[in-house]
Order: C-alpha cells, then sequence, then structure tokens
C-alpha cells in the first residue's frame, strides 16, 4: 500500500467558528511523525479559528511537570495533570509517581485537572490492570482532595470505570475525555454528572453510535476536544491533529444536534468553563 503524501503535512485552516470555544484535551508537547509545533505557533493557530482556549493535558510525569510550566507561562492554557492509564503499570514506585502528581496538582491555580486517568483494557494487558485500577482510585482522591476537575480515559472499560467511581465517589467536576461508548453508557455517565467530551472521532462514518451519545447529551454537558495530535477529524484523518481543527468537529456536532453552531459553540464555551473550574 502507497503512504498518503498528505499525512506528513498539516492539514490547511477550516472556516473560523462564529463564538469562541475550548479544545478542552491535547497534547501540544506530542509530535507524530515530526517534532510538536512550537506551542506559541499552536496556539496561534488555533486562535485565529476560534479555538481561543486550551487544556493542556499531562499524562506521565515529564509532561505533566510541563503542562504545569505551560500553564503558568500561556494565559490561553490550563493543565492537567496525571499517570497515563498504560504509564501507571510501569512504575516499580507507584507510590512515588502518584506523591508527584498530588503535589503538581496543587503547585499552580492554572492547574484544573487531575487527568487523563483512568483504565485502558486495549493496550494493557492483565498483568497491568490491577495498577491501573489502583492508580485510578488514587487520581480520584486527588482530583477531590485539591477540588480538581477529573478527566477520564476510557478504553473498552466502560463498566469498570463506573464500578471504581461509584465506588471511590466521583468528584464534583468529572470530563468522560473522548467519549467512546453508545447512548445507553452516556446515560450511565450522565446520571452521575458527567460532561461528556466529543473527540475528531465522531466525525468518522464508522462513529453512528458516538453520534447517537451526542444527540442524547444535554447541550450543557457536551464539551469539544482534539487530544491532538491523534483522532483527527474527516476530511483529514489519518493526518496530524491540531487545535485548530476543532471548527471541523463543531461544526459536525451542531449538524448532527440539529442545532445552530454559533449557540452551539457558545454553549461548549461556558460549559467548560464550568467543567474546568472557571474562566481563565
Amino acid at each position: 500500500m502507497t503512504a498518503d503524501p498528505r499525512a506528513a503535512e498539516a492539514p490547511p485552516l477550516p472556516d473560523p467558528l462564529p463564538h469562541p470555544v475550548v479544545d478542552n484535551h491535547c497534547h501540544l508537547d506530542i509530535g507524530r511523525g515530526a517534532d510538536p509545533t512550537p506551542v506559541e505557533q499552536a496556539l496561534a493557530a488555533a486562535a485565529s479559528v476560534g479555538v481561543t482556549r486550551v487544556v493542556q493535558i499531562g499524562c506521565d510525569l515529564p509532561s505533566a511537570r510541563r503542562a504545569v510550566e505551560w500553564a503558568a507561562t500561556y494565559d490561553a492554557v490550563v493543565a492537567g495533570v496525571a499517570l497515563h492509564p498504560n504509564d501507571a503499570p510501569t512504575h516499580a514506585d507507584l507510590d512515588a509517581a502518584l506523591a508527584e502528581i498530588d503535589a503538581l496538582a496543587g503547585a499552580h491555580p492554572k492547574v484544573r485537572a487531575v487527568g487523563e486517568t483512568g483504565l485502558d483494557f486495549f493496550r494493557t494487558g492483565e498483568e497491568g490492570i490491577a495498577a491501573q485500577k489502583e492508580s485510578f482510585r488514587r487520581h480520584i482522591e486527588i482530583a477531590k482532595r485539591h477540588d480538581k476537575t477529573l478527566v477520564i480515559h476510557d478504553r473498552d472499560a466502560h463498566d469498570a470505570v463506573l464500578e471504581i467511581l461509584d465506588e471511590e465517589g466521583a468528584p464534583d467536576r468529572w470530563v468522560m475525555h473522548c467519549f467512546s461508548g453508545d447512548a445507553e453508557f452516556a446515560k450511565r455517565c450522565l446520571d452521575r454528572g458527567a460532561h461528556l467530551s466529543f473527540a475528531g472521532t465522531v466525525t468518522f462514518k464508522n462513529a453512528d453510535h458516538l453520534r447517537d451519545a451526542l444527540v442524547l447529551a444535554p447541550q450543557d454537558r457536551v464539551l469539544v476536544e482534539t487530544d491532538a495530535p491523534f483522532l483527527t477529524p474527516v476530511p483529514h484523518r489519518g493526518r496530524t491533529n491540531a487545535s485548530y481543527l476543532i471548527p471541523l468537529t463543531m461544526r459536525t456536532m451542531a449538524q448532527v444536534r440539529g442545532e445552530d453552531l454559533g449557540e452551539l459553540c457558545a454553549a461548549v464555551d461556558a460549559n467548560t468553563e464550568r467543567a474546568f473550574g472557571g474562566a481563565w
């Protein structure tokens, strides 16, 4: 199979949104086959199309430290800090790693989230599940103690995620990052107080279950994200994602929900502030 020669090229800027929105989950420090775009350039490109703020997510100790540094440096950025569920089993001393996440969670007022944490039964085998679950429980406790938003990564682990949340008690604010369930699972999350965050996957041809969940969700619980540099929306699927491509996802979301784009953007912007503890 011949590789797509466009894969390494940055997709063009889409038309700007009629109202600003927040990319509530991105990894500006991760490249995809190349060095990541410099932060100032990435933020400027996003702002040019109406994506005026981002939540920079840490998923291991180095990226969590970097997220705090960038949140302290850039007005448009707030941070989330955590050990990704696939990272947790790699730590010989999980207690020490979680102690640093705990310290980072309280390190700066612009650290708004503990995440991404959760469970991933796709990439981690049985030998790592116990560490994932322990890490997830500890992150829930950290989020509650610091009054931070909990950002959950859930891959092939829907029931187990909700079971642990029910046992530990969810924080006041929590987000299902890159929501991957169907309408029935969406209702179970919403009934427990979740915000549902939709990524470029909602634009994929085979994602009717996500679109069903999006239609079910009340407007005041819907968020949007990139998970950049991953999960690039159609028509650029397979190329490197970036916060400036949020308008493609937002336009699909408005069409699927049968809502005015500007109205939905305004709602998503307000929802994100509420979900992450206020304006920045």
